[in-house]
């Protein structure tokens, strides 16, 4: 018999269906006077073959995050964890991981939000134009990411084209945000820009909350202006200082 692909297969069947044989027919004769006028109803009772299968739950994201996040018991282990979770899509289309920079147990830790261009190539965060701010913002105040800073992201990975995060990717991430902050075990936090206090503050407008103490993760947390906002915006400069200043002072007295 002569084999034919899906198209010539379903170009004969719709000539077939232009001649008038609309019914498939058995090799062996059917004899329509004793085909009942109805099919028989199926039984009630279950047998015992094979079942039809459910259909399975989706599994929950933020469920699954929150199980491998407290699975991880050194930094290390939760690197790892970040790295191995595949049910975020933007792994898929960043280059690199950004997890951490910094010494960790520092007294000051810092989020920023999602990883820029540079970040994404480098696998660190707050590197190019705006790590060159803030290392001179840190510097103002006798701090850096080599002595007593450690910084990270709320997202570890680039959004496409640097588009915002979306509700479910922060959603995603907060339990590995949240273990990173236990695992780090610093005094003090900052919350650079609107979607790093969304995480960790359920909260935004930076301009309204940026200057003002508040909690996070059971920790005093100052939220900030991004530094690449004060690279856009340099008369912003002068409360940034006022709230370098403020940061300085909680790590002074403890």
């Amino acid at each position: 018999m002569e084999s034919f692909d899906y198209h010539q297969a379903a170009e004969m069947l719709a000539w077939q269906v232009e001649l008038g044989a609309t019914e498939a027919i058995c090799d062996a004769p059917v004899n329509r006077y004793e085909v009942p006028a109805s099919p028989p109803k199926a039984s009630a009772k279950i047998g015992k073959g094979p079942q039809p299968l459910q259909a399975s739950e989706t599994p929950d994201p933020v469920a699954l995050a929150r199980r491998a996040a407290r699975g991880a018991q050194t930094l290390e282990e939760l690197r790892a964890a970040v790295q191995g979770f595949e049910h975020c899509e933007l792994h898929k289309g960043a280059r690199n991981l950004v997890f951490a920079d910094g010494v960790p147990g520092a007294p000051l830790m810092i989020f920023g939000e999602a990883p820029d261009r540079d970040e994404d190539r480098a696998g660190k965060p707050f590197v190019g134009r705006t790590g060159q701010m803030l290392d001179r913002m840190l510097a103002a105040i006798d701090m850096g990411r080599d002595r007593n800073v450690y910084l990270s992201n709320i997202l570890p990975w680039r959004t496409p084209q640097g588009r915002d995060p979306k509700p479910d990717e922060i959603a995603m991430m907060r339990p590995f945000v949240q273990r990173h902050i236990e695992l780090a075990k610093p005094k003090v936090l900052v919350l650079f820009g609107n979607w790093s206090c969304q995480s960790l503050l359920e909260k935004r407008s930076i301009m309204r909350l940026r200057g003002n103490w508040t909690k996070a993760a059971d920790l005093s947390c100052m939220p900030m202006v991004h530094p690449g906002y004060l690279l856009r915006n340099p008369e912003a400069k002068r409360e940034a200082w006022a709230d370098l200043l403020s940061v300085q002072a909680k790590l002074r007295d403890g």
